[in-house]
């Protein structure tokens, strides 16, 4: 397809990140020697991948576009690193959220200075508010997954697996609305075509792995989705672009429980002294429970891709 990112795209991305975002590295996962390496998105400054997509995007605005500000809806984690752009680059950013999003989320979001609206925690009203509120007040929308500088922002992680890892055979990314795991399965399937990409979400949010294997976007009814632990999953479809790159580059979805989530985010803190939120541990939680469903390889990367957990959550699972 035309209108799909390229891996120039990608690299123009990095070079706009440059100085903002964390390179984050490869750690090992311990009790697996050298064949699992964690890549710790928690580490950048939001606490989460997306600050790559939204810096990404913020900046490629010209400044018209985005005098009167920006805006965009999320659960959090692209919540905050859109109140982070816009902060780092003097505008202001209203940010839609679901009245159910984590309280440590929505801290973060008005301690970087955005205005924040609530609405009902279903994607339809997310986004109604977004285009209204953008079209009363002229702000720039910028939507958590389906943007073309979004993905760009996010292939970079598959940039830095590569570079990394240059001879990695599997890749394993979460995956929501598919933004994420559009920009690294396109920026890795361009540097090393042999690698396989495989995209992980839990069992109760899977219409990624539905709309795959239909050939067709599923939407999944917000009342399935939300009974995921994984909030920052409780997508209920895969954006347009992210369908149209998942369908080209993607080797598959492995789906993962919600007691494997709880097991992983323990092992992940407890083994590798990293603090995932549910979502952040699901790519590790595919390793560790289905690597038969998996090729066999010599090494994995799995993307931990946001540490926003909320604390009383992170006493329970690791207690």
């Amino acid at each position: 397809m035309s209108d799909l990112v390229t891996l120039t795209d990608i690299e123009r991305a990095a070079e706009r990140l440059e100085g903002v975002t964390v390179r984050t590295p490869l750690v090992p996962y311990p009790p697996a020697g050298r064949e699992l390496f964690v890549k710790p998105e928690s580490l950048q400054p939001i606490g989460a991948f997306k600050l790559r997509g939204a810096y990404t995007a913020v900046t490629a605005l010209s400044e018209d576009d985005r005098a009167h500000g920006v805006i965009t809806h999320s659960s959090g984690n692209h919540a905050q690193a859109l109140a982070y752009a816009a902060r780092a680059v003097h505008v202001p950013a209203v940010v839609v959220m679901p009245r159910t999003a984590p309280a440590v989320k929505v801290e973060s979001c008005r301690a970087l200075g955005a205005e924040i609206v609530f609405v009902e925690p279903t994607m339809e009203a997310r986004r109604a508010m977004a285009d209204r509120l953008a079209a009363a007040h002229g702000y720039a929308l910028i939507p958590p997954f389906d943007h073309p500088q979004v993905i760009a922002g996010q292939g970079t992680v598959g940039l830095e697996i590569v570079a990394d890892a240059p001879e990695v055979d599997v890749v394993l990314a979460p995956v929501g609305g598919g933004g994420l795991l559009s920009g690294v399965a396109t920026a890795v399937k361009s540097l090393r075509p042999e690698t396989a990409v495989f995209g992980v979400q839990p069992e109760l949010s899977a219409h990624a792995r539905e709309s795959l294997r239909l050939g067709r976007p599923v939407e999944w009814p917000a009342a399935e989705t939300s009974r995921t632990i994984a909030d920052a999953l409780r997508v209920q479809g895969l954006g347009r672009l992210p369908f149209a790159h998942l369908s080209e580059y993607a080797d598959g979805i492995i789906t993962v429980t919600e007691e494997e989530i709880r097991k992983t985010m323990r092992l992940l803190l407890l083994s590798a002294r990293l603090v995932a939120e549910p979502a952040g541990a699901v790519a590790t939680a595919a390793y560790l429970f289905h690597r038969a469903r998996l090729p066999a390889a010599r090494t994995y990367v799995a993307v931990l891709s946001g540490g926003n957990v909320d604390p009383a959550l992170l006493a329970e699972t690791v207690g």
